[in-house]
This record gives C-alpha cells, sequence and structure tokens, in this order.
C-alpha cells in the first residue's frame, strides 16, 4: 500500500485494492471491521489529528486502518526518537496528547527516552507499540520485549490490549492519564493477532468526559492568605505548570497586586514577561546567579506551577529556611530544600482568581521588585551587543538572535552549554514562545521538536537552537522536515565539543579530556537533504542571516555560528565575586 502523507482532517483517498470508500472514515462494504479499525475510531474520538512513527511488520494491520478511516494524518519520520520528540513537542505545544507509534522491540525501544521527556516534563503523550502476537509472548521469542514492563516506571500508565472487547476503555484510559492531575506519558500496546481480530459487534468509542476545574478548598485560601499576610520578603517562583493551566494572566495579575518579584524556572520562561517591572527572569543555573539574591532575602516563595524535576530547589532554598506555598494541580515530591509550609491541589488558574480576589479584599501589597537584579541581567545582555570578536561570544549570539526572532516565534532551546546562555540572557514575553526542556535535560530534542512546532503552526517560522554535539544527533529528521514543508531554522553553535560536559570538567578540576570531535560542511549537508545551509564567517554577519531565514526565507534554513565558551569560566569567576547587600 502507498505510504500517502495526510493534510487535512478529512482526506479522499484512491485505493488500488478497492477496500476504501472515495472519503475517508467509511471501510468499503466487502472490509470486515477489525479491532484495528476500533482502535482508530477512538483515535479520532480522541481529537488525534496526527501520529508520528515509523511503521513495522506487526503495525501493519493498524497502518491500513489510519489509511482507510482517512482522519489521522501520518508522518513517516527517520527514527523513532524523532517521532516521540515530534509528539512531546505537539503536546507541549498544544497542550493535547502528541501521539507517536513504533513496532515491536527495537523500534519501540527508540521511543524510551523521548516518552521518559514527556513524562518528565508534565507533558501529554500517548505511545503505541506494536507487539508480536499475543500466542508468543510466553517465550523468549524474535523481538519480543516485555514492553509494558519497560515503559512502566517511564509513563504514568502502561499497558497491553489483550482483548478486542478491552480496546475503548483502554484507549480512553490511555488518553485520561495522560492529561490527569500531573500530565505525562502512557504506553499502550497492540499486539499484532489482537489488532486483525474482528471488532466486536456494536463496539465503540467511549463519550468523553465534560472538563472540570477542580476549586481549591476555602481553608487552604484562608491559609495562603494568612502566610502572605505574615511575609516581609515574598517571591513568586514560576513554572512550566502556568503554562499549562494558561494561568499566565493571573500570575501577572497576582504579581502586580501585591507587588512582588517574580522568577521563572527554565521551562517557565515566557509566562511572565521580562517586559514586566516585576520579572527577575530565570532560576536554576547556579546558587549565585543575580535571580537568587531575590530568593537569598525572601522569607516567603509563592511557588505557581513548580515542580522539582524542574531544578534542584537546594538553589533557592539550601538551608530549608523559607516558607513555601505551593500550587499545582499535584503534590510535590519529597524534598529536603523544598518543606512546603501549604500544598493547594488545585486548578491553577482558578485557585489564582480565587486568591487574588481575596488578597485585594484584605488590601495586601509590598514594595521590593528588586531593580537591582533586572539591571546586571540587563547590562550583562547588553555587555556583547557591539563586540565584533570571532568566534562569536554566547552574549552576543542571544541578543542577535532576540533582535531576529519576533515576540511571538517559537524557539525551542536544546540541552547543552547554549541552554545556560539561553535561559539566563534570552528576554521572553510570552508562554510557549522559549521552550527548554530542563526536567531530563535531553539533547537533540528541538530539530525534530520543530518539525512538530512548524506542523502545529504552519506558515509561522519556527527556529531550533542547538549545540553541534545536539545537532548530530538527530540530523537525519531534517529529510523529514524537508519532505513534509516544514517551515524552519536551525541555528547551531559550533564549538566542536559537548561544550556543557567540557565547561562542568573544567569547573571539577580545570581540565577536560574525551569531549572534541569534528562537525561536516554544513552547507553541502544543508543541500544534501534540500535544504539551505549558511556558514557564518564573522560577527555582523549572524544577525542578517537569521532574520532573513526567519521572516524572508522559505523551507529549511541550517546556520552554524561559530562560538566562543571560553565565555564560560568566565561567566563562572564574575558570579562566584559578586557582593550582593541591596
Amino acid at each position: 500500500m502507498e505510504n500517502t502523507v495526510r493534510n487535512d482532517a478529512v482526506t479522499t483517498v484512491t485505493a488500488s485494492d478497492g477496500d476504501v470508500d472515495a472519503v475517508g472514515g467509511a471501510p468499503a462494504d466487502d472490509h470486515v471491521k477489525t479491532v484495528a479499525d476500533l482502535f482508530v475510531e477512538c483515535l479520532v474520538n480522541e481529537g488525534v489529528e496526527v501520529i508520528y512513527g515509523i511503521p513495522g511488520e506487526e503495525n501493519i494491520p493498524l497502518m491500513e486502518a489510519i489509511e482507510r478511516d482517512g482522519r489521522i494524518r501520518f508522518v513517516l519520520t527517520r527514527h523513532e526518537q524523532g517521532a516521540g520528540f515530534m509528539a512531546a513537542t505537539y503536546g507541549h505545544l498544544t497542550g493535547k496528547p502528541g501521539v507517536c507509534l513504533a513496532t515491536l522491540g527495537p523500534g519501540a525501544l527508540n521511543l524510551t527516552l523521548p516518552v521518559a521527556q514527556a513524562n518528565a516534563s508534565t507533558t501529554p503523550l500517548v505511545a503505541i507499540c506494536a507487539q508480536g502476537s499475543v500466542g508468543r509472548l510466553y517465550k523468549e521469542s524474535h523481538q519480543i520485549v516485555d514492553l509494558v514492563s519497560v515503559f512502566k516506571p517511564l509513563t504514568q500508565w502502561s499497558s497491553m490490549i489483550m482483548t478486542p472487547e478491552s480496546t475503548p476503555e483502554m484507549i480512553r484510559k490511555a488518553f485520561s492519564l495522560s492529561q490527569h492531575n500531573r500530565p505525562g506519558a502512557t504506553c499502550l500496546v497492540l499486539p499484532e493477532d489482537i489488532a486483525e481480530m474482528p471488532a466486536p459487534a456494536g463496539a465503540k468509542p467511549l463519550p468523553l468526559p465534560r472538563p472540570t476545574h477542580l476549586m481549591p478548598a476555602d481553608d487552604t485560601i484562608d491559609e495562603a492568605v494568612a502566610l502572605i499576610r505574615e511575609a516581609k520578603r515574598p517571591v513568586i517562583l514560576a513554572g512550566n505548570g502556568v503554562t499549562r493551566a494558561h494561568a499566565q494572566d493571573r500570575l501577572r495579575e497576582l504579581a502586580e497586586l501585591l507587588n512582588v518579584p517574580v522568577a521563572t524556572t527554565f521551562e517557565g520562561k515566557g509566562v511572565f514577561s521580562d517586559k514586566l517591572p516585576n520579572a527577575l527572569g530565570v532560576v536554576g543555573f547556579m546558587h549565585k546567579d543575580y535571580e537568587n539574591f531575590a530568593f537569598d532575602t525572601a522569607d516567603l516563595i509563592i511557588a505557581v506551577g513548580f515542580s522539582i524535576q524542574q531544578f534542584d530547589p537546594k538553589k533557592i532554598n539550601p538551608n530549608d529556611d523559607k516558607t513555601i506555598i505551593h500550587i499545582n494541580t499535584f503534590v510535590e515530591d519529597t524534598d529536603a530544600h523544598y518543606s512546603t509550609a501549604l500544598n493547594i491541589m488545585a486548578d491553577i488558574d482558578q485557585t489564582l482568581a480565587v486568591l487574588i480576589g481575596r488578597l485585594r479584599w484584605e488590601g495586601i501589597t509590598f514594595g521590593d521588585s528588586h531593580p537591582a537584579i533586572r539591571e546586571l541581567l540587563n547590562r550583562e545582555y547588553t555587555s556583547c551587543a557591539a563586540d565584533d570578536s570571532f568566534p562569536m561570544k554566547p552574549q552576543r549570539i542571544v541578543y542577535d538572535t532576540r533582535s531576529a526572532v519576533e515576540d511571538d516565534d517559537v524557539v525551542l532551546v536544546d540541552t547543552g552549554a547554549l541552554k545556560m546562555w539561553m535561559a539566563r540572557l534570552y528576554p521572553t514575553y510570552k508562554s510557549n514562545t522559549c521552550v527548554i526542556d530542563n526536567s531530563l535535560s535531553t539533547m537533540a530534542w528541538t530539530l525534530p521538536g520543530a518539525v512538530a512546532a512548524s506542523m502545529a503552526n504552519p506558515g509561522r517560522p519556527v527556529l531550533a537552537v542547538m549545540g553541534d554535539g545536539s545537532f548530530m544527533m538527530n540530523v537525519q529528521e531534517i529529510e523529514t522536515a524537508v519532505r513534509c514543508g516544514c517551515r524552519m531554522v536551525i541555528l547551531v553553535w559550533v564549538d566542536e565539543a559537548y561544550g556543557l560536559i567540557k565547561w562542568k570538567m573544567d569547573i571539577h578540576d580545570g581540565s577536560h579530556e574525551y569531549v572534541d570531535f569534528n562537525n561536516p560542511d554544513v552547507v553541502a549537508l544543508g543541500a544534501s537533504f534540500g535544504a539551505k545551509g549558511h556558514e557564518i564567517e564573522s560577527a555582523e554577519e549572524l544577525y542578517p542571516v537569521l532574520r532573513h531565514a526567519l521572516r524572508s526565507g522559505s523551507g529549511v534554513d541550517i546556520i552554524a555560528c561559530p562560538v566562543d565558551y571560553r565565555e564560560n569560566m568566565r561567566l563562572i569567576e564574575k558570579l562566584g565575586d559578586i557582593d550582593f547587600s541591596g
């Protein structure tokens, strides 16, 4: 069967074997409805519009059912890891579960990294894996791996469909748990022989529940108001849960009402605009970074949408002497430096709305937004704006990137030394416009992630910022991007090394080893994929090349920009010397 790429919710299909009607969604009269067909109906019922993956022998029945139905776009990727990262990025940007698909054994095992990433960062994702026939699962059979056990510690829930009748319930459960109070990944395994069985008579998708919002209990709001009233120097810490709850406006209202500073995690960048006077930037780099001084002097931390996987709370509460109000949809894990005085487990937006109403009635306000911290941060951000040294300083690359990018453009920042510079210095003004993984801190997710981001925002440019180490780990997905007509730019910071590990080695004992490598010709590499490659050869070239690629270009652009990471150790020395008494 021809592998088609779908672009519409319902697609007209012409089939050579006569088993499909003219319009997708209805099998031909001579086709017996299978469990695979029922499976696809249930996916459509859950709102699935796109699946990323690679077919295999054992999921041919499911692939044929997707083709027959015609309402789900299947995006063929070049590696299952790329499919998982695309699904995770789709889930992060849309709030709906991203869906990825793999065959059994090695194909399924290739999904483990992006599935674990999604689960760690509370991103809704459903992984679908094929499996061999049930009759051979009990023995050491070809390519058989106990996938349910493999995925169980990496997900909210992992299970296998063992009877045709259970299909609607299990799919509903997989999607429900991926969006539960603590969103994350789920995995559903479909054996080949179960997929080919006739669907039970009358079997159909289960109705979706009406959305509900868990309201905070009145006594918890009373206690929160009392703790805030008693505080002298409170600070708000905002995490990725604010984005998930669409609570950015409430967060701003709370901060302005109390007149308190707001810091975000790396994953929370943009939930509180850096244009606002109370914005402190991000925390999570090191204890001596500028923003941490606000936490050093704080007596109350109002943590909104925060989880300890986003960064070690020891960096903001080393002595465990801060009063902490935890507002999220789930209870935080135990940590010696995150002892909460109050946990409010409820819808974040609704909680903030009720809390704001009570605080406004109480007339509580404070008066210190730490302008000195903002000045230090802005001074560093602009410090190399006119520095023409080459290779370019990280500060100059960040400054030129911000200058070339519009406020609404989506920027995906990979893991590596560049993540520290982008997270700290790149001003962000809206949620989901600077996306960083700092829970599992996975390398190489942004290139495939940009494919999904481009599809989710057709016509808008997407920028993936990567180190050269990350770039080569999933470089094959450039072919996917070109084939699917994606509009994206990949900016590669080139230092011919695993820069973050080199940095940490240098901090550890002043030397480094086993981290250096060589790179391909990016211009030739891009051309070989049908993309455009650009090699930056002077500092003044980056901004115009990047700006043109984002605003006037088309297709896929790859920009290689050499970076001078000697600034890494200079930053450590500078932050270590700061004496902040304000």
